[in-house]
């Protein structure tokens, strides 16, 4: 196959290279074709058949070769052959032309690029599965957009070519009949500017506006095939219901609410969802609580002896729990409702794309809304693991209700989760085992961040267990009243070692799993995803053209920030998406696991950009060279920037240390806002500060960066200056020192 595109793409380089030097492309001009008008006219009316089939195969291997001079050609085609059969001829040439242009990219590139971008290729075509006819249709109606880069682009794609050539043949047919208008007049026409009449003007702002009307058309007609499978209620009760009441739900429904929609909000247990009840504000609470112990352990290192921190547990849920009821008030039902929400608690089920029928201890009731949006959240997820039905399963969201300290806890997971909490209840008094199926902890980090956070939490007595898989837990209870768990370790040999872990309590903390059973999605047509996540689109639109989803329900990313990120998108989308929509961008979406050393990241990580294939240079600092971090003594971890080769373009950057979270902000900020390392290295830092290692490795990437030629002349010239002017001192000095 292989060899096959190679002789293609060598007999298509001849082909192109003997139409330029032949002068074809030359030839092809307004003059020339004005100038032989009258003749190609004499020769029209002797041999018809002749003439027009030349002129056939001639427009489509020009297309198929994406040459230059189409339009010259739609033109003269035009003042050859008049407005009907001139826009028969090219009409039917321009496609086929164009269908052989997405044949030939299609063969000899869409093999080695699905094979190198698999998972982007892969979105690319389920966004072309579900309109792609609707998108390519759009993009044919502008007559001035490069036709040629739309034949190779959509060749690399799933798209049928029967679909391709149809779609081509009805969007580009009002373009095509523009310039074979203006052909009748080609006599007229001194230069193709001419072609912009104001009759044609006209013309061309009304194929520019087509789209829009078409995508309205679209949207109406989707709008009635949903009419006859449902009946659409005739006024609405709200302009947005939204399902969920965690961060996601909450976001949406205060954005709504600000533009004066009115929204309704239904929640089935408590406002804040995870974020604040179990997730976010009590790890972040016990995590603290976990570093005050640890920082007692380490004070005599600052000359403060103060021996081993006596734990009292309970207050330290107390801690936990005082901080939930203080942040309560901030996703409180009073305050939403103050904001204009109706607020309703209850479980809430589709009957159809407008009706949400809510079910509460009061009762049920129905509401309409025009648009409902789908933050339903996720929960943890259990595996199936043999014996686990018969223990009491810790999870993130009961392990809250903790009142004894587990003397010996396993956790499962390596995760983001499942570091924090392992981390924390080690340094509380627990003897932590993680076990962890991977190679590394923190699975989408760099090896480096990850073996850094790997010794940090093996020295304070973290029994960590990577390359291990769970089996099973074992029906007997150990000497000390605990249980078993049975687990697989691979070695670096090859061999698999069979282990047994005592434990009291287990942690699970394998991942989440979005919630979308219960809400009659499934028979309203609402797809998931393979990892059971809603499957909408990139302005956060199901298959159902009113509903949308956001948050940890749709997606990729379970952040608590990355749901009030999407919350705007599918919020303005859902509101104003007839005039403008917003395609939902992660490319400077943080990350911050909070163990210590903390892990930050935003962009792309190296194993991300080698996955992807993209080139990238790398620039680091060590922590150790911080002054406040020598000072504080917390000198462990780095700072670490990805960029394009040779151009001050920030693709990702990793902190691992002390606050690395904070120090991020300034990269998301400059990845934000298109800001590249030499503005960093231009702003004035606070002395002695964490955030100049931001300044710092801006500098070791100018430095790696210099103009190496001009510093060279500016030495010369400053040995010349100390030489009193003198060219042979300064040339001698030089000498001297090259020697």
């Amino acid at each position: 196959m292989a060899h096959r595109r190679l002789l293609l793409l060598l007999v298509l380089a001849a082909i192109v290279a003997v139409y330029f030097l032949s002068g074809a492309d030359e030839a092809l001009t307004l003059a020339n074709l004005q100038a032989e008008q009258a003749r190609f006219q004499a020769w029209l009316a002797d041999e018809p058949v002749t003439v027009v089939g030349g002129f056939f195969l001639l427009y489509v291997l020009m297309a198929a070769l994406s040459l230059p001079g189409a339009a010259v050609m739609t033109v003269l085609g035009g003042a050859l052959f008049g407005l009907g059969w001139g826009l028969l001829i090219i009409s039917f040439a321009s496609t086929l032309g164009a269908t052989l242009a997405a044949l030939i990219a299609r063969t000899l590139a869409r093999a080695p690029l699905e094979k190198r971008f698999a998972g982007q290729l892969e979105r690319i075509n389920a966004g072309i599965r579900r309109e792609g006819a609707f998108y390519l249709f759009t993009l044919r109606l502008i007559p001035l957009f490069p036709f040629f880069v739309i034949n190779l682009v959509m060749g690399l794609t799933r798209m049928r070519l029967w679909t391709f050539y149809w779609v081509s043949q009805l969007g580009m047919l009002p373009g095509t009949a523009v310039y074979v208008n203006a052909g009748r007049e080609l006599g007229n026409l001194q230069s193709l500017s001419d072609v912009l009449s104001p009759g044609l003007i006209g013309s061309f702002v009304m194929i520019g506006l087509f789209p829009w009307l078409a995508r309205g058309l679209v949207a109406i007609a989707k709008r009635r095939r949903l009419a006859r499978r449902f009946r659409r209620p005739t006024r609405f009760d709200y302009d947005i219901l939204v399902i969920g009441g965690g961060s996601a739900g909450l976001v949406a429904s205060y954005i709504a609410a600000a533009v004066k929609a009115r929204v309704a909000l239904v929640e089935r247990d408590r406002l804040g969802g995870d974020c604040l009840n179990t997730g976010c504000v009590p790890s972040k609470a016990l995590i603290r609580a976990s570093r005050v112990a640890e920082e007692i352990r380490r004070a005599n290192r600052y000359g403060i002896d103060t021996g081993e921190p006596r734990i009292d547990f309970g207050a330290v849920m107390a801690h936990v729990q005082r901080a939930i009821r203080e942040v309560e008030p901030h996703d409180s039902r009073e305050r939403y409702e103050g904001l204009g929400v109706e607020v309703f608690a209850g479980e809430a089920r589709l009957q159809d794309p407008w009706r949400v029928r809510v079910t509460s201890g009061a009762g049920e009731r129905v509401l309409t809304a025009r648009h409902v949006i789908i933050a339903s959240g996720a929960r943890p997820k259990v595996p199936p693991l043999p014996g686990l039905e018969r223990i009491d399963v810790l999870t993130s969201d009961n392990l809250w209700q903790l009142e004894m300290l587990p003397e010996r806890l396993v956790v499962l997971g390596g995760g983001p989760i499942g570091c924090e909490l392992g981390q924390s209840f080690a340094r509380l008094g627990s003897h932590v085992s993680l076990v962890e199926m991977g190679p590394q902890l923190l699975p989408r980090e760099d090896s480096d961040a990850a073996e850094l956070l790997r010794h940090c939490m093996e020295k304070e007595g973290v029994s960590l267990w990577l390359d291990t898989r769970a089996v099973r837990v074992i029906e007997e209870v150990d000497a000390e009243g605990g249980h078993v768990l049975e687990v697989e370790s691979h070695q670096a040999s090859g061999e698999v070692e069979v282990h047994r872990l005592p434990f009291d309590r287990l942690l699970v903390a394998v991942g989440r799993q979005a919630n979308v059973a219960g809400m009659g999605l499934e028979a309203l047509g609402v797809e998931t995803r393979e990892d059971g996540t809603l499957a909408v689109d990139e302005s956060l639109q199901s298959v159902l053209p009113n509903v949308w989803a956001c948050g940890d329900v749709a997606g990729p990313f379970q952040l608590t920030h990355a749901s009030a990120h999407q919350a705007w998108h599918a919020t303005v989308n859902a509101l104003f998406g007839e005039f403008k929509r917003f395609r939902v961008s992660y490319r400077a979406l943080p990350a911050v696991t909070y163990t210590e050393p903390e892990v930050a990241r935003v962009g792309l990580s190296e194993r991300e950009a080698r996955a992807r294939g993209i080139d990238f240079e790398v620039t680091r600092y060590e922590l150790a060279e911080l002054d406040r971090a020598i000072a504080e003594g917390q000198t462990e971890g780095f700072v670490k920037v990805l960029t394009v080769p040779d151009r001050d373009r920030i693709l990702g950057a990793s902190v691992v240390g002390q606050g690395a979270g904070e120090l991020l902000a300034e990269f998301t900020l400059a990845m934000t806002h298109g800001i590249g390392l030499n503005k960093l290295l231009g702003t004035v830092h606070p002395y002695p500060s964490w955030s100049e290692a931001a300044k710092a490795t801006a500098g070791i990437w100018k430095n790696a960066h210099k103009p190496e030629r001009l510093l060279s002349w500016l030495e010369r010239y400053f040995a010349w200056r100390r030489g009193g002017g003198s060219a042979a001192a300064a040339t001698e000095e030089m000498r001297r020192k090259d020697a």
